[in-house]
């Protein structure tokens, strides 16, 4: 049987690393998004997720016999978060069913799984890590359940199997994606070497001390499509992440480095990346012009917020990786060398100077 893939959020960090991966394996690939980007070999899907109507119309002619998620859309509330990112998932899912092509259908959510959702993130009873699948959903309202609940309802139905794909922070590369630690501590690197202020780590001494782990997108793009064509690894949920740990008091430093910096003292006190980085639209808008960058709006490539609820959280966030191991996934990933590659992406792109 022939493999026809759709990935939709093909212009996000795990999206497009999964094109990519899926392209370079012999894969016809159709790429879905609101405001599709070309990508080499990729088909672009221009649909939104929410308008179930023109989403039909969308994939009329797309015949996947694999379908691989990594979509979502933040909200103000949780309980928005819930009724979006679930109807999402329920339109893709209904949209693709008369076609009756699919065979696998991958979500890919994340540590919130255990960590609760941004309004109790890190908050509460949580589980002891390092996380482990079997543990169970925590007493609390969460869209990643919502989608997952709406992925088992469609199976249940359809006859398609699925995987869920859980991974800490992703590493990886996406102009005007809102979860983006890699380039956001890239740009903010740049403007402390461009105006001279201190390297600081903006995050709590939890996280500074403590062990923790991450994931790259292309790690994670490998882990899909094993789970995907992987017959024992079918309708199962996962933890993905690089299989290193490591602590930010040794990463912070290797940051600074690679940016020819060096790392400020950490005195144990929070000072966000948001708070630091209030005012900074003006001066990457000027560090673009002077260098030449392809973009020069700061929200494109930045998300402090984001990159704040990782680094500020007050526990030690580990990750276990047996299951994957146990089925026969062995990939594994230096998670300073993910850094890395993608600080040398974005260089090559023009995207930082």
């Amino acid at each position: 049987m022939t493999n026809t893939a759709l990935v939709v959020g093909t212009t996000g960090i795990v999206g497009s690393a999964t094109a990519r991966l899926l392209v370079e394996g012999g894969w016809t690939v159709a790429g879905l998004a609101r405001k599709p980007t070309a990508q080499d070999g990729v088909v672009p899907v221009a649909a939104d997720l929410l308008d179930s109507a023109s989403l039909g119309a969308a994939l009329e002619q797309v015949r996947p016999s694999h379908v691989f998620m990594s979509m979502w859309a933040r909200q103000a509330t949780e309980a928005e978060n819930i009724r979006v990112n679930s109807a999402m998932v329920r339109h893709l899912l209904d949209a693709l069913r008369p076609a009756g092509t699919v065979r696998h259908v991958a979500l890919v959510t994340g540590l919130k799984h255990y960590l609760g959702p941004f309004e109790a993130y890190g908050k509460g009873s949580l589980p002891a890590t390092p996380f482990r699948e079997d543990q169970g959903r925590l007493d609390i309202e969460n869209f990643y359940y919502a989608q997952e609940d709406e992925l088992f309802a469609a199976a249940a139905r359809d006859g398609f199997s699925w995987s869920v794909h859980r991974p800490h922070t992703v590493i990886g590369e996406a102009v005007g994606n809102a979860m983006n630690m890699g380039t956001t501590l890239a740009v903010y690197a740049t403007i402390c070497r461009e105006t001279g202020r201190p390297f600081r780590f903006p995050g709590s001494a939890a996280q500074w001390n403590g062990l923790t782990d991450m994931t790259d997108a292309r790690l994670l793009a490998r882990h899909l499509l094993w789970a995907a064509t992987t017959p024992a690894a079918a309708n199962q949920a996962f933890n993905v992440v690089n299989g290193d740990v490591f602590r930010w008091s040794w990463m912070w430093g290797r940051i600074a480095g690679w940016f020819g910096l060096e790392a400020a003292p950490f005195d144990g006190d929070l000072l966000p990346l948001e708070t630091q980085m209030a005012g900074d639209a003006g001066v990457w808008a000027d560090i673009a012009r002077r260098h030449g960058l392809r973009e020069a709006q700061l929200d494109r490539l930045a998300s402090p917020w984001h990159t704040d609820a990782d680094l500020g959280r007050p526990i030690e966030v580990v990750t276990d990786m047996s299951k994957s191991r146990r089925l026969g996934f062995t990939a594994y990933q230096a998670t300073d060398d993910a850094f890395f590659a993608l600080f040398q992406s974005l260089r090559d792109g023009r995207l930082i100077p």
